[in-house]
Parts: structure tokens; C-alpha cells; sequence
């Protein structure tokens, strides 16, 4: 095979900022993981790139698997990229891109023509561009650009689902451009398996992970949870939301820190370790994921990876990763939320354990399979 070369700049970046990986960054970590022993750093920025020397690359691979952050070293590091970049010779390969940023650059592929190093880019969804209302303003034209851009200069592309891959295909065509060789290697939970933690709440809870933005519907549910309160009182489920705070989402900080039925039944872990993650996911009636979009849903994996039920808004990507083992609702339907809430809180819950029935036949994504179809589809672009 080729020499493989990873852009580590987002992972770099988040390290170097002392971020705590996303699901994104999950992915670029099993990259490394993957190819790491034998595979070239690239660092970019606005399109400009340079290449890790082999020594570098592995010192810095080493940081990101051991999030060992030592911020002097990552800055001498970075200079000495900017130096040997003028010392760079052609080398050729395959530059496996996990993350969106720089996507947009035309410089960058220009570069990598000229070092004979063939980009591949993994697209991990196309929200800004099918749902621009939840994202940052001017969001969508950048990540248009991006997309353009990879599909015209690309020379392969991988996406994390089949849903990701239409979307794709019908920007291509709306756009007038042809969609480069594509596969689609699904997303592995990310769960390390570990020993049953100790529960980390002696009261019944629910789950709600990912980061706080419109798109999530964390507003929704906090409004389902007032009202469990007026209904059920002291007798209420704990609801424990797990991710940072994002953007726009002034309203939900505004319900956490400020609606008064809520303190104490609400408990939000904006820093969670992965230990402390998969605790709450172990002990949880279930993973509540209301979301009105999204390109994949790692979180729906994890769960019931962990044998967790999930009660998920029903959308397409959602049944490709777990059929029909979920239960699925409307992302509006505030009653039928409440009510599958509430019953899916009770000690012995009819709906919740026809649910672990069906957890029993889910069948995890694995690491192996997705790199089997990435390895597959990096031969046919020799």
C-alpha cells in the first residue's frame, strides 16, 4: 500500500486547547490508531500544509492517543513543520482527511498534487447545507464551498452512512458536478468495554449526550422534564445532560440556570471523562435522543453497544444503524415523549424491557468492518 499520510490538525488543535474529543475527534483517533505506526503527519492551516518528519509524526501521534498535552513541545513542533516544509520533497501516497476542516482550500489539494499524494476525505454529514437553521450563520456557504470543492478535487471520498452518501450525491447533482469513487464505512460505537461501574445515581435517570445546539433539541426536552415535574413532583427521573455548551442555544442555558423546577433534577456534565460517560450510560433507563437532524448518531451506537435503550427521534440514519431495536418519536411529539419517559422510568417497564429483548439482536459496527471497506476501497484508487 501506499504511503498513508493523516491531517491532524483539528486533533492538534482540540489537544493543544485542552478539548475534550468529540465524536468527530473519535474518529480521527482510531485513524491513528489504524495507520498511525506507519503513517506521515500532516498539519494545514487555510490551506497551506507541511509534512511531519517520521519522527515527528510518531511523537505526535503518541500525544493524541495519550492526550498528553504539553503545549511548548506542540508549538516547537508546529515550527519545526513550517521549517522543513521548504525541504519537503514529492512523496507519493494517499492522505487519509477525517475532519472537514480545510476541506474548503483549493490550495491544499494543490499541494498534495504536487508531493503526488492523492487526497481522500471522510464527509461526515451535510447538515449546514439540508438544515442551515441550526447551524451558525454563514455556516452553510463555507461548507458548501467545502463540499464543492472535495467533489471536484477529491480523488476519493468516504462517508460514515448510506443517508450521508444520498445527501452528498444529490449536492453533486444539484450542483452540476460528479460525485468522485465513494464508499461508505459506518462508524464503530467508540465504546471500550470495562467492568460494570458503580451507579453513579441511586435514583432512576435518563441520558441526553452531545453537544448543546438547536439542531440536538435539548430545549424540548427540558420542557418535557418541567413538566414531569409538575406531574410526578419528588417521584421525577433524573434527566443528566453530558456535552458542552455550543452555540445559540441561549435559551436551554437559560432553562439550566435559571428555571427553578428544575434544579436538582437536571444535572448537566459539561467535562465528563469517558469512564464517567459510559457510568451514566451503563445505569440509565436510556439514551434520550431527540435530534431533528443528523449525518450519523454515534451516541445511538454506544448505547446499545452497552446494552442501553434508546428512545430516538425517527429519522433515516437511525434506523440504518439499529433497525428497528429503538423506539422512535416524532423530534415535536412532547406528549408521546412524556409518556414513553414516564414509562420507560418505572421499575418494571413492559415497553423498556421489550426493548432489551430487541437490544440482544443489535449488531455492533466494528473498527475491522469499517477499515475493511476504507482498505477496500484505497486499493481500487491505485
Amino acid at each position: 500500500m501506499s504511503t498513508i499520510f493523516l491531517d491532524v490538525t483539528r486533533l492538534v488543535t482540540r489537544l493543544y486547547d485542552g478539548l475534550l474529543p468529540t465524536g468527530v475527534d473519535r474518529v480521527g483517533l482510531a485513524y491513528i490508531q489504524k495507520y498511525g505506526s506507519e503513517a506521515r503527519a500532516i498539519l494545514s492551516e487555510r490551506g497551506f500544509s507541511a509534512v511531519l518528519t517520521e519522527k515527528d509524526s510518531q511523537q505526535t501521534f503518541a500525544w493524541l492517543l495519550s492526550s498528553v498535552c504539553n503545549r511548548n513541545a506542540i508549538r516547537a513542533l508546529v515550527v519545526r513543520a513550517c521549517l522543513n516544509r521548504v525541504r519537503e520533497k514529492k512523496i507519493n501516497g494517499v492522505l487519509l482527511h477525517t475532519s472537514h476542516n480545510g476541506m474548503e482550500f483549493g490550495r491544499y489539494y494543490r499541494a498534495m498534487a504536487a508531493r503526488e499524494i492523492r487526497p481522500v476525505f471522510m464527509v461526515h454529514d451535510l447538515i449546514p447545507l439540508t438544515h442551515a437553521e441550526y447551524c451558525r450563520p454563514g455556516v452553510d456557504a463555507t461548507h458548501r464551498h467545502r463540499m464543492h470543492t472535495a467533489l471536484k478535487h477529491a480523488s476519493g471520498l468516504i462517508t460514515n452512512s448510506q443517508a450521508t452518501l444520498d445527501s452528498l450525491a444529490a449536492e453533486a447533482h444539484h450542483a452540476n458536478l460528479s460525485l468522485p469513487p465513494s464508499v461508505v464505512a459506518r462508524l464503530a460505537s467508540g465504546v471500550t468495554q470495562r467492568p460494570l461501574a458503580p451507579r453513579p445515581l441511586p435514583s432512576p435517570y435518563f441520558v441526553m449526550l452531545g453537544t448543546i445546539e438547536p439542531r440536538k433539541n435539548h430545549w424540548f426536552i427540558l420542557h418535557v422534564w418541567r413538566r414531569l415535574v409538575e406531574q410526578l413532583g419528588t417521584a421525577t427521573p433524573k434527566l443528566v445532560v453530558i456535552g458542552r455548551r455550543g452555540w445559540e442555544c441561549e435559551n436551554v442555558i437559560d432553562m439550566l440556570e435559571r428555571c427553578q423546577s428544575l434544579k436538582g433534577v437536571v444535572i448537566e456534565e459539561a467535562h465528563c471523562s469517558d469512564e464517567q460517560l459510559h457510568a451514566y450510560l451503563q445505569h440509565a433507563q436510556a439514551l434520550l435522543f431527540p435530534s431533528f437532524v443528523e449525518g450519523y448518531g454515534m451516541p445511538l451506537a454506544e448505547a446499545l453497544a452497552l446494552k442501553v435503550p434508546v428512545l430516538a427521534s425517527d429519522l433515516d440514519v437511525f434506523h440504518e444503524i439499529a433497525d428497528d431495536i429503538p423506539d422512535y418519536l416524532d423530534p415535536l411529539d412532547g406528549p408521546g415523549w412524556l409518556a414513553s419517559i414516564q414509562a420507560y422510568a418505572q421499575a418494571n417497564s413492559p415497553a423498556r424491557d421489550a426493548q432489551l429483548t430487541r437490544i440482544e439482536r443489535f449488531r455492533e459496527p466494528t473498527w475491522a468492518e469499517h477499515f475493511d471497506h476504507v482498505d477496500g476501497f484505497l486499493e481500487t484508487l491505485r
